[in-house]
């Protein structure tokens, strides 16, 4: 894997766990709920899960990366749905707040790391560009 997305994702990571951990101790579970660092663990697993898949199919045939780039998405985009479906059949739905706490922990870390994969890309994409264009 490449070290320079490695050390940027490690800081992302900390930075957003550090984030989600001071405001759980400063508003609980009233805002926070208990489930979101588990949740935000596994959403940064799928983000490193879709890098990795892009990175293999890509170092493998450089011409594929947009199937490469698009399926590391589809299987993030599905995995997310069944961690949604798990959560509502595994709990029992009486309180409102909870179910509204957890998809709103679920689609801020959803959102971030899809934020955080596409601007790793945009960031790399300036020496692929470079290339390509003739010198006059």
């Amino acid at each position: 894997m490449n070290a320079r997305f490695l050390t940027q994702f490690a800081a992302f990571a900390l930075s957003s766990l550090a984030v989600l951990f001071g405001l759980r101790a400063a508003f609980g579970p009233a805002v926070v709920h208990p489930l979101a660092p588990l949740v935000l663990g596994v959403l940064l697993a799928l983000t490193l899960l879709a890098y990795w898949l892009t990175a293999s199919v890509v170092r493998n045939s450089p011409n594929n990366f947009l199937v490469a780039y698009f399926s590391g998405v589809g299987v993030r985009l599905v995995l997310g749905i069944g961690i949604i479906l798990v959560y509502f059949f595994r709990s029992n739905l009486h309180d409102n707040h909870s179910l509204l706490t957890f998809l709103g922990a679920f689609f801020i870390g959803y959102f971030l790391c899809a934020g955080f994969e596409i601007w790793a890309i945009f960031s790399n994409l300036r020496p692929f560009s470079a290339k390509q264009v003739p010198k006059a």
